[in-house]
């Protein structure tokens, strides 16, 4: 295992922002680790890199006890917290050989700088100060800092925060591209990245975890009994009929002969709905029964 998090509480005065958290991630994992804000997320992530110890739990990183091998972990991990911060008057070269200098690279240092400044593209920049780089390339200077001395284990906390569509893309992609020889554990709001990137769903909510599991048990997750049916039929059929059908909460008129069926149920009523083109002599085109999307998800685990 990569992370070990057993029991951990975290109490601010009379806070508690974790509250008896648990869960493993496994080496090259790729977890997703979300929750509403003031959910607890990033001061998990600190607890777990050793900038902030527990109130009472334990956890480990690469085998390592946060307790008594904290230098042991921070030379094991890769950190780029929410605010990324970043010396804004130093070049980046010089700002990536001194994070490399903190690490004692030694000799490698000049090779290192040079690798990660092609890895995050950052070549055309890289004589800049960081104080006059966009935040786009001020992500890539903190992903560079991250990975420069090689880390097994990344820690991303929203590290496409305010950036504009082209810049998630490219970070994201970025991610993906190391992805491949690092456990990465991610925290961000957009759920499309989690999608594209992440093999595992890890949600928090008001200190304690609701739910950990994969994107495809996410997506069939029934804390919902609600669903959709998209169907086209050949010719138009009467809505008063569909209404008629099991269970069904709402009905809605797409382009077409289609139509959008909101069902209150576990129930499939897939059978049913073709029964009922036979008996109006209509063909149906396609008919799908919608997954939950993640923000569905995400919501319904949330709002408890």
């Amino acid at each position: 295992m990569s992370i070990i998090v057993k029991n951990i509480t975290k109490v601010y005065g009379k806070q508690k922002a974790l509250d008896n958290v648990s869960f493993e991630i496994n080496a090259g994992e790729i977890v997703g680790f979300l929750g509403p804000n003031g959910a607890g997320k990033t001061t998990m992530m600190k607890i777990i890199t050793c900038f902030l110890p527990p109130s009472q739990g334990d956890a480990s990183v690469c085998g390592f006890n946060i307790y008594e091998n904290d230098l042991e972990i921070k030379k094991r991990i890769g950190y780029l917290p929410e605010n990324n911060p970043l010396y804004l008057e130093m070049y980046i070269k010089e700002y990536l050989s001194f994070i490399a200098g903190i690490h004692k690279l030694g000799k490698k240092t000049s090779a290192r700088v040079e690798e990660m400044i092609h890895l995050t593209g950052l070549e055309n920049e890289q004589h800049k100060k960081i104080g006059t780089l966009s935040k786009g390339f001020r992500q890539r200077v903190g992903l560079a800092q991250a990975l420069i001395h090689n880390p097994e284990v990344l820690i991303l906390d929203e590290p496409t925060s305010g950036l504009d569509p082209n810049q998630v893309v490219e970070i994201r992609n970025l991610i993906k591209s190391i992805s491949k020889k690092k456990t990465i554990m991610l925290s961000t709001h957009i759920m499309r990245e989690v999608e594209v990137l992440c093999d595992r769903v890890i949600i928090i909510n008001n200190g304690k975890i609701v739910t950990d599991k994969t994107i495809d048990e996410l997506h069939n997750s029934t804390e919902s009994k609600q669903y959709s049916i998209l169907v086209e039929f050949d010719k138009e059929i009467d809505k008063k009929q569909l209404m008629l059908l099991s269970h069904v909460k709402n009905i809605y008129k797409k382009e077409g002969f289609s139509w959008q069926i909101i069902v209150e149920s576990e129930s499939d009523i897939r059978p049913e709905i073709f029964q009922l083109a036979v008996k109006n002599n209509a063909i149906v085109l396609s008919l799908n029964k919608e997954e939950h999307s993640l923000e569905e998800v995400f919501q319904l685990l949330t709002k408890k």
